[in-house]
This record gives C-alpha cells, structure tokens and sequence, in this order.
C-alpha cells in the first residue's frame, strides 16, 4: 500500500502494469478510485466501486471523466473520506447530499439517511395528492425527518398544500435547510407527530409517514444505519416497535377528512400487524404495496 502523507491512511496502489500520471510520481485519479475501491471491498461497504467514484467525484466537483490532473493535497483528503468510509461512516455524511427520486438533499448526521425504499412510499403519497380533483390537495407528512417524502410531493405535484412535522430538533434544522433550497411553500412544524397540527383536523387528503418502526431487540445489521442514524427515527417504542406508527394512524384518523388516504411505511415482517392496527382505527380499503424489490413496505388505507 502506498501511503498518503498527513491522513494517516492508506490508497491502493494502481493496477499492475498503471502508468502514473506524465510528469507526476503519483496515481491518476482512475487508479486512485480503483485503489479505493479495493479498500472499501476489504473493509466490507457494500458497494465499494460506487461510493469510491462517488467520493472522488464529490472531492473534484464533477465527473471524473473531467478531473483535473492529481494533485497531492487532494489525494490526501480523497485518502481521508476514502478512510472513513472504510470505518462505514455512511457516504450520505461523508458528501452531506443524498438523492431522493428526482431531488438531491442535504444529509448530515441527526437526520435519518432516507434509502431508496422509502421511494416507493413517496410515490404512492404523491399518487394520492394528484388524484385530489378541482382544489389544491392538502398533504401531511408525519416524521418527516430531513424532509425528504414532503418534498418530494410539494416538487411532484404543483399547488399542493404541504405540512411536515419532525420531532428531533437536530433533524428539523436539516429539514428546514432542505425546504429553504428546494420548496420553501413547505410548512416545516416542529413537534410530536401524535399531537401535531389539530388545526387540520378533518381537512388533510394525504397523511403519509416513513415513522421509526424497528422493535428494542432487533438491531439493524448495516453499520451505517446501527451506529450513524438516531435512535430516535429508527425504534419506534414498544415491543413490537410500532408505538409510533400506532400515533401516526391515529393521528391520521383525526387529521383526514371523509376519504382521505394514509400511506405509512414499515418493515416486511410488519405487514400482518400493521395492517390490524389500522382496520382497528376504522380505516377502509387497507392495502399493502411493496418496494422495488417485491418486499411489503407501507400501508395504504382510506378513512370512510
């Protein structure tokens, strides 16, 4: 390994047979993203070619097909998001952005990293808004967290009236930078989405929510969910872990007027449970859609 001079890290050196760059004794930035690769490979982060590019890429400002010639400043601080990356500091913190459908948000830690799941959720909520006919439909977004699901429906569907609530203060200050670059009409609430925005009662057509679900024994696997997200947005309290989603539908049947849709995200083996919960509070037309990858996801259930 080649050492990095001032990160205390390491970068792979080239693939044999790499010519360095003309004039330089050090890699070109394909070498180095391919070094870094193997690295992140050995220490285990699952998609390793990726996040390297995607780090250089964040480093140089733009592509890599474009990158300027290797300089040993940037070399050094590449070798150093290269480093904690490797210690599974998830990329979303490393580059302070995350992609969500067609937006790129503001990530950082206090915030919950949305995955690309919870699209699906997105999706059906914005679904939903646009089929409100002859008035602008009135969404709210319970646990919104950095933001993303609220934001998303406020881009996707034009003159939709959208509120999101979050209780982490860390997290509303994230939420609010994201509302401020990219939907300010957003109405950002910071407060307890099981008491929140009595004002709306029986006047809401979408409640969607992507709340904490996980149960107290089940820790997730993925180092970068384990130990980087908050324990506030991943358990959601109770033995099964769906005390906060069980707010979120109550909430849900004060908020929604007569027809109103809730769409709230949960995990595959809570499907049976959740949809109990929500028959329980009077809910009709329950519906369980799943993600990308055919797993259950979210529940989708109409107020009479």
């Amino acid at each position: 390994m080649t050492a990095v001079p001032g990160d205390g890290g390491t970068v792979a050196p080239p693939p044999a047979g790499a010519r360095p760059a003309p004039g330089r004794g050090v890699p070109t930035w394909r070498q180095a993203v391919a070094g870094a690769s193997r690295v992140l490979a050995e220490a285990g982060v699952p998609s390793p070619a990726v996040d390297a590019r995607l780090l250089a890429e964040h480093l140089l400002g733009g592509p890599l097909v474009l990158a300027p010639p290797v300089e040993a400043d940037l070399l050094s601080r590449y070798a150093d998001l290269v480093r904690r990356r490797s210690l599974r500091v998830p990329l979303q913190h490393l580059t302070g952005r995350m992609a969500f459908r067609h937006l790129v948000l503001e990530s950082a830690p206090g915030a919950f990293v949305v995955r690309p799941e919870t699209e699906v959720v997105a999706g059906a909520a914005i679904e939903a808004a646009r089929a409100v006919g002859g008035r602008a439909p009135v969404v709210v977004d319970l646990c919104t967290g950095s933001g993303a699901i609220a934001l998303a429906v406020a881009t996707e569907v034009p003159g939709a009236q959208v509120h999101a609530v979050e209780l982490s203060a860390e997290a509303v200050a994230v939420a609010r930078r994201n509302v401020d670059a990219l939907a300010p009409d957003v109405r950002l609430h910071a407060g307890d989405a099981a008491t929140a925005l009595p004002e709306l009662d029986g006047t809401v057509d979408v409640v969607v929510s992507n709340p904490p679900y996980i149960p107290p024994d089940q820790v997730p696997v993925d180092v970068e969910v384990r130990e980087h997200d908050p324990d506030l947005a991943l358990y959601g309290g109770g033995p099964d872990g769906l005390d906060v989603p069980r707010a979120v539908v109550a909430s849900a049947a004060r908020l929604l007027r007569s027809g109103g849709l809730l769409v709230m995200e949960h995990a595959e083996v809570q499907s049976e449970a959740v949809r109990a919960l929500v028959v329980a509070a009077g809910f009709t037309d329950v519906v369980t859609g799943t993600d990308l990858t055919g797993r259950d996801r979210y529940v989708r259930a109409r107020r009479p």
